[in-house]
């Protein structure tokens, strides 16, 4: 994040640090992610102790070209030339220097929090303010204990209004971060059930965020969700909004829809007051009120407020990685373009592996706080500090700072118009492209030319839920425990090298495919994490070799066309994995088998064996528990011999997902962490909210049809309606993955919200609904599956497991994946 500068003695003064400085440097950068390093110069390295120890690290950042860290404790290597800031606790003393510069700026804050809804008003209220202030927010959803510190270090003595939101899952959290925020107008949005599980109820909760605005001027908050606590409140000046009680400061009666648009009518300081939002969906709705009674609470007028919310547009958190023309990769983040958002995206694209070659097209940045020469001159250093290959700059300001891009590859055009002329010459070609635009450069259409055109039916992968389900394991693990993630079957349907990056990035240790084939597009997509293939065919040992692939050797007959592999190919200490069967009765050396097994490792120069691990046949099930015991005791004699034989350690893992879950006792050197990546766990109960599922499937609505009483539906005349109704005819079929087992109303799809059962057989491309009573258009979104409709409910409908669900979604279904 860049900011203003400050010398280290200072800042060494004000997070009162031990240490000797070595060097009086200038710091403008705050750093906590030794892989998303920029300005190092000028960084600051937090060394921040979460799931994984910042302090291991410091030897990266100190590659990358940092000279200045603050630590719990001094380093072990001797690191020449660089400042170690000594303190108690790290993030303590991040959010100290936040604060501090917090305090030099005496500009208005507008402090946001709440269950849902943060981000979007956060947003929403720069896109309505933006006008007559110069504003500093948290970049994408930037508001944790982390996050805030890093949004507020960017305030300027250009800015004169700050937004910040603020997000909380603990007590005693919030009060760290309104002393960092110090907000003059506090913003609560709709209060839920997210991170309920934190607190012992919903009062410490609502208690606890209400902390944010304790030396706030005025609170603006929706009066129905705090009627409860009007005691709590009485220290507070509020400004109120309303769908049901007219003492609201703002009472919203009437509620209308016209012409695509929601037309509100209230009553405020005893007259009537309007505006138009141009959503429909609820939870917009509720947003735009919010910001709403916020403009009028800041004295603008009822009539200019409702000018500009008239004007509001929808906010693309999201980036989006797309299958792109000529064997691209698209990431679209077409909507924004400001300087924080632009180092997140760039930081997205360099974890891309997919394609050597990266490009950035990129339009005018406005409102940065900056001038132009200093805001383009820093663009053009993030640029090179990211190794982006290919640039294409878009925009008057760009183009009359072309001389600042040091690029061996780049083009510049005055508008968007000007590039989709020149799309041609350009030439994109097996590249990962990043689309970055501020929204009056309509980068859609840029977007749009460069994606692949595909099916309707799409399945949205959603990348932050994956991590999230990585993490959530990560913290179940004993230290030192490595990750080995399970990415056979196209990653459970969900894909190849985009989840796999997302997996090398935030460094798991080993990944699994089924077959060799697999592991060699894993190579070919840049990915060079270590990958065990289960199931290697003897005749595709050369691939294997050449992609430096490790294979699984589970019975005598594999064991032998490896070795007569080995020797034609003259390769030493190649290395193998052991798998050993413990009870699953598929592929592994059975416990009698082990002494034979032995003899043939006994002085094998041809192997170096990695790891010995089994697989649980039922770790989920509290039934066979006591089978699962037995197979924890055939598979600790079976690699205690083994190592005595080979006389060295090896890596022992056994757990499967459910039995991270059940089985800390099962976890030894590593675990095999598969379907629950993906948000589906048998062992977790219905009421823990720490997994998210990562997929959503949706597709849409082709004709809407009325039908009579008795008409028949389908193949075979197999549905009909038990009375007059209507059906939607979806693009969705057996050929897509929606098997025809989900035919005749035993699968169910959202329409609008609305549970719509199936009518008739399931055909090839296409299946029929009941939406007899549901308000529905052609072209209309229908939910196959996703957080609210769970896989789990599908597969239980049909007799079946997640896993067969996901897998058998095709591959003409386009994937899309969402990062924020």
């Amino acid at each position: 994040m860049f900011s203003n500068q400050y010398h280290i003695k200072l800042i060494q003064q004000i997070i009162n640090a031990t240490g000797e400085l070595v060097n009086d440097n200038i710091i403008s950068t705050l750093l906590t992610d030794s892989r998303r390093i920029n300005n190092a110069a000028e960084g600051l390295f937090f060394a921040l102790s979460g799931r994984r120890n910042g302090h291991e690290f410091i030897a990266s950042a100190y590659s990358a070209g940092v000279r200045n860290f603050v630590v719990k404790e001094g380093p072990e290597l001797k690191l020449p030339d660089a400042n170690f800031l000594i303190v108690y606790d790290v993030l303590g003393a991040l959010q100290t220097l936040a604060a501090y510069h917090r305090d030099q700026f005496k500009l208005q804050v507008i402090g946001i929090t709440g269950s849902n809804g943060k981000t979007i008003v956060k947003e929403w209220l720069y896109q309505l303010l933006s006008a007559d202030k110069n504003i500093v927010r948290n970049p994408k959803s930037y508001n944790s204990q982390i996050g805030v510190p890093l949004s507020v270090w960017q305030i300027t003595d250009k800015n004169n209004l700050g937004i910040f939101e603020a997000g909380i899952s603990l007590p005693g959290e919030m009060d760290k971060l309104e002393a960092i925020i110090k907000p003059e107008i506090g913003v609560l949005t709709h209060l839920g059930p997210a991170h309920d599980e934190g607190f012992e109820n919903t009062r410490e909760k609502v208690l606890e965020k209400l902390k944010l605005f304790k030396n706030c001027k005025m609170l603006v908050h929706n009066y129905d969700q705090l009627l409860d606590y009007k005691k709590d409140l009485l220290a507070y000046t509020c400004f109120t909004w309303s769908r049901n009680f007219r003492q609201a400061d703002l009472y919203v009666f009437t509620e209308t829809v016209i012409a695509k648009n929601y037309y509100l009518r209230a009553k405020y300081k005893g007259k009537e007051i309007e505006c138009i939002i141009p959503f429909l969906d609820q939870a917009s709705i509720e947003n735009a009120i919010v910001c709403w009674a916020t403009m009028l609470a800041m004295d603008y007028t009822p009539e200019e407020a409702d000018k500009r919310l008239e004007r509001l547009t929808p906010v693309s958190m999201r980036l989006e990685l797309k299958t792109g023309i000529n064997d691209c990769s698209v990431i679209d983040d077409s909507y924004n373009s400001d300087i924080q958002s632009l180092e997140i995206a760039l930081n997205f694209l360099g974890q891309q592996n997919q394609h050597s070659k990266k490009t950035l097209i990129l339009s005018d940045i406005f409102q940065s706080g900056l001038k132009e020469d200093a805001l383009y001159q820093l663009v053009a250093g993030m640029i090179k500090t990211k190794k982006v290959d290919k640039f294409i700059g878009v925009g008057n300001a760009l183009v009359s700072h072309e001389q600042l891009f040091d690029i061996p590859e780049k083009f510049f055009y005055s508008d968007t118009e000007s590039l989709l002329q020149n799309l041609n010459t350009v030439n994109f070609k097996d590249e990962t492209i990043l689309i970055k635009g501020s929204r009056s450069f309509e980068f859609e259409r840029i977007s749009q030319a460069l994606t692949q055109k595909a099916h309707e039916t799409v399945m949205e992968i959603n990348l932050n839920a994956l991590l999230n389900n990585l993490n959530y394991y990560r913290a179940k693990l004993h230290p030192g425990v490595k990750v080995m993630a399970m990415v056979k079957a196209f990653s459970y349907g969900s894909g190849t090298f985009e989840l796999a990056n997302m997996l090398q990035y935030n460094k798991v240790d080993y990944l699994a495919v089924a077959y060799i084939d697999e592991g060699v597009y894993l190579r070919e997509t840049g990915i060079e994490l270590p990958i065990m293939v289960l199931n290697a065919e003897p005749s595709a040992f050369d691939k294997l070799v050449t992609y430096e692939l490790e294979p699984v050797i589970y019975s005598f007959n594999l064991f032998d066309d490896f070795i007569k592999f080995a020797q034609h190919r003259s390769l030493v200490n190649y290395p193998v994995h052991l798998k050993i069967d413990t009870g699953m009765h598929r592929l592994g050396f059975e416990g009698y088998e082990i002494e034979s097994l032995c003899d043939l490792l006994e002085q094998n120069k041809y192997m170096h064996v990695i790891s010995v691990f089994s697989h649980l046949v039922a770790s989920e099930a509290a039934q066979h528990d006591e089978f699962t015991l037995k197979q924890i005791k055939r598979f600790e004699k079976a690699y205690k011999q083994i190592e005595k034989t080979l006389g060295y350690k090896v890596i022992k893992h056994l757990s499967n997902t459910s039995g991270i879950t059940r089985w800390p006792q099962g976890q030894y050197d590593m675990v095999r962490l598969g379907i629950g990546l993906y948000g589906i766990d048998a062992a977790v109960p219905a009421s823990d909210n720490g997994l998210q599922p990562i997929a959503s499937l949706k597709t849409s609505v082709s004709q809407v049809k009325k039908i009579l009483k008795g008409d028949t539906i389908s193949y075979g005349r197999s549905g009909s309606l038990p009375v007059d109704g209507k059906i939607a005819t979806v693009r969705i079929g057996y050929a897509d993955g929606y098997l025809r087992a989900f035919g005749n109303g035993i699968g169910q799809m959202l329409v609008n919200g609305v549970l719509a059962p199936t009518v008739g057989n399931i055909t090839m491309d296409m299946c029929m609904l009941d939406v007899t009573g549901i308000d529905v258009n052609e072209g209309d979104e229908v939910i196959v599956f996703n957080d609210k409709l769970r896989i789990e409910e599908l597969a239980t409908e049909i007799g079946t497991i997640p896993y067969e669900i996901l897998t058998n979604i095709s591959q003409r279904v386009k994937r899309v994946y969402f990062y924020e």
